[in-house]
């Protein structure tokens, strides 16, 4: 497979001023009665309304008046950074946390120690970074259009080198303009492959599967570099992407939008709302996920794949019930975005396990609340989702904030950014 030589520069699906992702450019469902369904994912534990933390140099809206958030009782949360439309991040070998920011071509880098951290920029003038990960002095950065590897050293990245490029964006020529999925997540394994999210230029464009590279999929790069190739299909959307302790590689999919009722064949709020689930998986060597012919169903826990009746009415496009069920997943439409492990870091009961920020619906009736979840990981298997941090919707569905993503830092406390409140949260148990 070639290796792709083209630079492209142009926002993905970037919404207003912070509503960056599931994409709003899919259209909302017709207006039918809402689903009485709940809305609300279980909780790990007892979790208790707490105010967020906030030092006056830090206290412009949302922050200009109290916020509470739903935590795990005794934690604290508090707001660490304000960054705009801060999305994914990673913690630098000298203790540093960076932080991307696609909307400004940035990669940021805090360094704790003040209130608040000292901020410096990294790198600039990129084409929509997001991805971010480390492997030893490394540091990989995952472009809209490329991905990136660079020498860190005393807070400097140096030795650029390109690992893959021509990705698809909004300026390749074949998409012109017209991609909604383009920015991308990056993560190392064990052995140093390179594994890169590459998402769908829409809701469910089936063309995405035969373009090159393939769109809609996770590529690999193996250790000691080389071309791409695909490593697991019919991806939508995995922007969620992380290596678990045991070295295996999972993803959290926004999974497609207006799905119809395999039942009738017509799209309505009531199925809509609660279909398909967004889908936790983990990723084999070819792995195939279904989208668009086939999507999950069911669970929360080892969902079977049925046919699309849209896009895939006899089955002839991807024999669903040969594909083996996907792991864990998320309500219909919550959109997960970052992905992270921690293992023997927290107090239980989240001592091991995956976080995963929950961006939070943009067409669903009610809306489906923003928060960080967690899935305890045991033995190679995700459990059920439970709610880490919550309270960021209204009763009536207004928000203040939208994570993006989490991670565990080094003190042992959570760290979580926000591109809606354009903020950095501090999640400390207690005693950190």
């Amino acid at each position: 497979m070639r290796v792709w030589l083209r630079r492209n520069k142009i926002a993905g699906c970037l919404i207003g001023a912070a509503l960056l992702t599931a994409c709003a450019t899919d259209p909302a469902p017709p207006p039918d009665s809402p689903s009485p369904t709940s809305t609300t994912p279980p909780a790990a534990a007892d979790l208790a309304p707490a105010t967020v933390a906030v030092d006056p140099q830090l206290a412009q809206a949302p922050f200009d008046e109290p916020r509470q958030a739903l935590i795990p009782a005794g934690w604290s949360m508090s707001v660490f950074a304000r960054i705009p439309r801060a999305r994914l991040m990673a913690w630098a070998p000298d203790g540093s946390l960076l932080i991307s920011q696609p909307s400004a071509g940035a990669v940021l880098r805090l360094q704790p120690g003040e209130t608040p951290p000292r901020q410096t920029t990294l790198l600039e003038g990129l084409d929509q970074p997001h991805g971010l990960a480390f492997a030893g002095d490394t540091l990989y950065v995952a472009e809209s259009d490329q991905v990136d590897a660079y020498d860190y050293a005393d807070g400097v990245a140096t030795a650029r080198r390109t690992l893959a490029a021509d990705l698809p964006d909004a300026k390749s020529a074949d998409l012109r303009g017209a991609y909604a999925h383009a920015l991308k997540s990056v993560a190392v394994g064990p052995d140093s492959s390179v594994y890169f999210s590459i998402g769908s230029t829409g809701n469910i464009s089936a063309a995405d599967r035969d373009a090159t590279p393939p769109r809609a999929s996770i590529m690999r790069i193996p250790p000691g570099g080389g071309p791409a190739e695909p490593f697991a299909t019919g991806v939508r959307n995995g922007t969620g992407l992380a290596v678990a302790p045991d070295g295996s590689l999972w993803t959290a999919v926004n999974n497609r939008d207006n799905a119809a009722d395999p039942q009738t064949g017509e799209v309505t709020t009531e199925y809509v709302n609660d279909h398909p689930p967004e889908a936790v998986a983990r990723l084999t060597p070819g792995r195939e996920l279904g989208w668009p012919f086939c999507n999950p169903d069911g669970g929360p826990a080892n969902l079977p794949l049925i046919r699309d009746v849209q896009t895939n009415p006899d089955g002839d496009r991807l024999d669903c019930a040969a594909l083996p069920p996907i792991e864990q997943s998320l309500g219909a439409h919550a959109a997960p975005l970052g992905m992270s492990f921690t293992d023997d870091v927290l107090p239980a009961p989240y001592a091991s396990g995956a976080l995963v920020g929950v961006h939070g619906s943009w067409n669903r009736r009610p809306p489906r609340a923003p928060e960080i979840a967690f899935f305890a990981f045991d033995n190679g298997e995700l459990a059920d989702q439970q709610t880490l941090v919550g309270g960021f919707q209204s009763d009536d569905g207004s928000r203040w904030g939208r994570p993006v993503a989490a991670t565990v830092g080094p003190d042992g406390a959570v760290y979580i950014t926000d591109d809606y409140a354009d903020a950095v949260y501090r999640l400390a148990p207690p005693g950190r």
